[in-house]
């Protein structure tokens, strides 16, 4: 008679994955992962959208300055009024960028004559780089410590130096 020998015989226990390290692993990896990502700070430039209304605008003695901004692929036209009257041209320099300073100059002058005002209008139908529409929006925006300062009366009267040129900045054709 043949035995059956004793190793098949005995049970064996059911072996159970152990996960323990795994999930060590994991959790390991997800802290290395949020140690090792670059936190980006991210900047917002802000800009009101226009106001769409059915009621009558109130008539103001004087006229509305409507400073508008085209900018084209090679070159930003400047406008005033209604209808837009063009105030000046800026082409491309040969390097291939605009006269961000020109630019500035320009709307310091605009600015010094009407001081109330604070928005201007950009219409951006040319190809432009994201930087490009910035650094203009930075030119119309921001006055420099080294500008002329540009006085504007407050609520008793008294003058006070201006921190910003055009800083109200409308796009007109999102959308387009």
């Amino acid at each position: 008679m043949l035995r059956v020998p004793t190793s098949r015989k005995r049970k064996r226990p059911d072996e159970k994955l152990n996960l323990v390290p795994i999930m060590d692993s994991v959790f390991i990896f997800i802290f290395f992962l949020l140690m090792s990502a670059s936190f980006l700070k991210i900047y917002e430039i802000g800009s009101p959208i226009p106001i769409v209304s059915d009621q009558e605008e109130k008539k103001d003695e004087k006229d509305p300055l409507a400073l508008a901004m085209t900018l084209e692929t090679n070159e930003i036209i400047l406008t005033k009024g209604v209808p837009a009257r063009e105030i000046q041209r800026f082409k491309r320099l040969p390097d291939g960028t605009f006269d961000y300073e020109a630019i500035h100059t320009t709307l310091i002058d605009i600015k010094k004559q009407n001081v109330g005002e604070d928005m201007i209008i950009f219409e951006p139908i040319g190809e432009l780089t994201y930087e490009e529409i910035v650094k203009v929006m930075d030119a119309v925006r921001m006055l420099k410590k080294t500008d002329d300062s540009i006085m504007k009366p407050n609520k008793e009267g008294i003058d006070e130096p201006l921190k910003n040129l055009f800083d109200k900045i409308i796009f007109s054709n999102l959308m387009s």
